[in-house]
């Protein structure tokens, strides 16, 4: 598939089933034939990590609004953050409700902020299980996936605002945390490179908002904290990230008070897979009948 406009490949996509407009910019439905790719990558990506001994947990798309507060998501990502707000009034209140939707006005207004929001990370709910004590001497291991949120409406279907997003990620001390990110460089390599895909790890940095996050952003780059795998979806000028690696330093165990086993501040790294940006990183490669892809991608996804 040659180079395409974010409207065309959406479109396409769309046309072929695979996607459904679900009537706003950036969400998107999903038939059968997408989620079987879906299945298939987050099955490679846990048989790849399969022997790091990690914990696998589960968590809801939402999480406490308090989370948020304390990974300093506000603080570096206020533009991408989507929050849950809920109905709590009276039957004098729910009849202005009603006539504001009858009216077409905006009827948010008679809402109020739930104790939740939605997930922007699937990482962030594992800092709080590392909290009972010193780490054990080889750190923690953890493997998460689920959804996601980020609010970043786009005709570009890479940037969907609900996504899914599979983690490994380590908590203990810096030696561990770098280890983690090496090997998990050369891993996520090899493993998106064995799906026929074109892949070059590059240094990048995450979208901190503001005139502090400008100077947080060329921090992560000099000290190369986050590392983009990157592949031609809407463009092979301007390839996408479909995966990374980030070394977050001490950032969270300062954030949430975890140590490591000498008592230290622990550091953590994450290895994270944008399960659907690679879904489509695939259909731009291979195209969009995933029954005709070539048999060792196949065999890869689904042995």
């Amino acid at each position: 598939m040659a180079d395409d406009t974010y409207g065309t490949f959406r479109d396409e996509l769309i046309d072929s089933g695979l996607v459904i407009d679900a009537g706003v910019e950036g969400l998107y439905g999903r038939t059968l034939a997408y989620e079987q790719i879906i299945a298939g990558i987050i099955s490679l990506t846990t048989r790849t990590g399969a022997g790091d001994g990690a914990m696998t947990v589960h968590f809801p798309p939402v999480i406490p609004r308090w989370l948020l507060e304390r990974t300093d998501y506000l603080k570096s990502f206020p533009d991408l953050t989507g929050s849950v707000h809920t109905f709590r009034g009276d039957d004098k209140l729910h009849a202005r409700l009603l006539t504001l939707v009858e009216e077409g006005r905006d009827w948010v207004e008679v809402l109020e902020p739930a104790d939740v929001v939605l997930r922007p990370a699937a990482c962030h709910p594992v800092y709080p299980l590392c909290t009972d004590g010193p780490l054990p001497a080889d750190g923690r291991r953890f493997e998460v996936q689920g959804w996601c949120f980020r609010h970043e409406p786009s005709p570009d279907p890479a940037r969907m605002m609900a996504f899914r997003m599979h983690e490994f990620v380590y908590v203990g001390d810096p030696e561990g945390a770098d280890a983690h990110r090496d090997v998990w460089v050369q891993r996520g390599t090899d493993m998106l490179e064995s799906l026929g895909l074109d892949i070059e790890v590059v240094v990048a940095n995450d979208p901190f908002f503001g005139r502090v996050g400008k100077m947080m952003a060329a921090n992560q780059r000099e000290e190369a904290l986050k590392l983009e795998f990157v592949t031609p979806i809407t463009s092979t000028q301007s390839p996408t990230a479909i995966s990374s690696v980030n070394r977050h330093q001490d950032h969270f165990g300062l954030t949430f008070g975890i140590r490591s086993a000498s008592g230290a501040v622990a550091h953590s790294a994450c290895f994270a897979v944008g399960v659907d940006r690679t879904a489509l990183a695939l259909l731009h490669r291979h195209g969009l009948d995933p029954t005709a892809w070539p048999e060792e991608v196949r065999a890869r996804l689904w042995p």
